[in-house]
């Protein structure tokens, strides 16, 4: 189902989809399609929304007048794990190698065979593909081109990690004024080890791919994000998702190394998983960061599975935005974080908003905005900093039984204060909590400034004059 809101009138339903047997596992809209995007027979279309469920992928435009068109349904062969659009182009990924394509021209599904693929990022017209070799690979989605001796969508290699290490994630920087193709591209990636590296293409490189420009090796666990923006390097790593940031020099909106990234912060969005999680629920519960690379990020933490609150925090420095607690007291079953553009009165700026999904069916709307602009004046609802404090932590796990990881992380002794705590805990969580360790997924303490190496290595990296 989908809903428009509307200024004068609130929200409105405008499409519902038939009645689908499948678990709907993955869903994509696009609402700025341009009317003649839709091809022959479809040019009223102004909305396109997609799902999918194993490895099936279901399309429809929706007209201005609420009119459902079926465009098809089409079978990437293998589960479909991410499903998007890059203009008017749905995209589905398979981390197995498989990329399908729908051209909104000519209406052509496309599957493509490319490397195992770890992460993936989206610029402009540009999806770009970090795979288990070591490489960094490209399609431009606007030209679509396919190779004329066996008409398979060309894919570029844009980079190769000097280690080889599989890219485990990818953040694409658009300096102002440039595109993918343009002067000066910035890159970001996380390998399997835990390096983090930044290349670039400048205009001195032009024509000879992009050069590495700094390397970080703090991490020890394989970075499953990396976030490069305006201001900050964010990254974060598979151990209990620790976080490490720096603050990025820019000259002429440009990156530079005079006097280079400084380190930030350091702290962890630890969030609990089910033994046995649904297959959506990754998509739906994504930490983050979220937001505009020219703004101010954020994450959204979620401890337990099975809680109606959430912790936002700032990705620059991990400092509590905010608590967000169910109206109704409902478990939150799924989240997402949206900017919405100004509307046409005088002096309206873009909001952000989160909206929560919950067991009952029901969503909720909360302005991000306000409580970004009150974290900022120093005025936020709580003014604890970080995750939850340990009084938080043992409130959330005691509506859940605990049990080991299935892998092995760090183990610590537990934190005093938790040990000899007032507050009522299950017994049968308390013994694996002075197994585990409970300090790992408390944050009571403001974020530390992590010990960082860092090493340059690229040529013509200062700025120009």
């Amino acid at each position: 189902m989908q809903s428009r809101l509307k200024d004068s009138s609130g929200w409105q339903q405008v499409f519902t989809s038939p009645h689908i047997e499948n678990y709907i596992e993955r869903v994509a809209i696009n609402a700025k399609m341009s009317q003649s995007s839709g091809g022959a027979g479809a040019e009223s279309t102004s909305k396109m929304v997609a799902i999918s469920y194993g490895s099936q992928v279901r399309l429809w435009g929706i007209s201005e007048h609420g009119t459902r068109t079926n465009i098809g349904t089409f079978n990437l062969n293998v589960r479909v794990e991410y499903l998007f659009f890059i203009g008017s182009q749905l995209v589905a990924l398979s981390p197995t190698g498989k990329i399908g394509v729908w051209h909104a021209m000519t209406h052509h599904w496309q599957i493509q065979d490319v490397v195992p693929i770890a992460s993936f990022d989206t610029a402009g017209s540009f999806l770009l593909l970090g795979c288990n070799n070591g490489s960094i690979y490209y399609i431009d989605m606007q030209k679509f081109p396919l190779r004329m001796k066996d008409n398979d969508l060309l894919v570029t290699e844009l980079y190769k990690d000097p280690s080889n290490d599989p890219i485990t994630a990818i953040s694409v920087y658009l300096t102002p004024k440039t595109s993918l193709c343009g002067n000066w591209i910035e890159i970001a990636y996380g390998t399997s080890s835990g390096t983090v590296r930044v290349i670039v293409q400048h205009p001195e490189t032009v024509g000879h791919g992009p050069q590495l420009f700094q390397t970080f090796t703090v991490h020890q666990s394989p970075v499953t994000k990396v976030t490069l923006s305006e201001k900050y390097l964010v990254s974060l790593c598979c151990e209990y998702n620790h976080v490490r940031t720096w603050s990025v020099t820019r000259f002429r909106g440009m990156i530079s190394t005079q006097p280079g990234s400084t380190p930030v912060a350091s702290f962890k969005i630890v969030s609990l998983e089910e033994v046995e999680p649904c297959i959506s629920y990754t998509a739906g519960n994504d930490c983050g960061p979220f937001g505009e690379q020219d703004d101010e990020q954020v994450f959204i933490q979620k401890v337990v599975p099975e809680t109606p609150e959430i912790f936002v925090r700032l990705a620059s420095n991990g400092k509590r935005v905010c608590v967000i607690r169910a109206v109704d007291g409902l478990t939150i079953s799924s989240f997402c974080v949206h900017e919405c553009e100004g509307s046409s009165r005088m002096g309206s700026r873009p909001r952000r908003f989160i909206f929560t999904g919950h067991s009952n069916g029901a969503l909720q709307m909360w302005d991000l905005t306000t409580a970004l602009d009150l974290a900022a004046k120093g005025e936020p609802a709580s003014q604890n900093s970080g995750g939850p404090t340990p009084e938080e932590l043992l409130k959330l796990l005691d509506q859940c039984d605990l049990s080991n990881s299935h892998c092995s992380t760090p183990c610590l002794s537990p934190y005093p204060s938790l040990v000899g705590a007032t507050a009522r805990i299950k017994p049968s969580n308390m013994a694996l909590l002075n197994q585990s360790g409970a300090n790992q997924l408390a944050d009571p303490s403001p974020p530390v400034v992590p010990s960082v190496t860092t090493s340059s290595a690229s040529t013509n990296a200062t700025p120009p004059s």
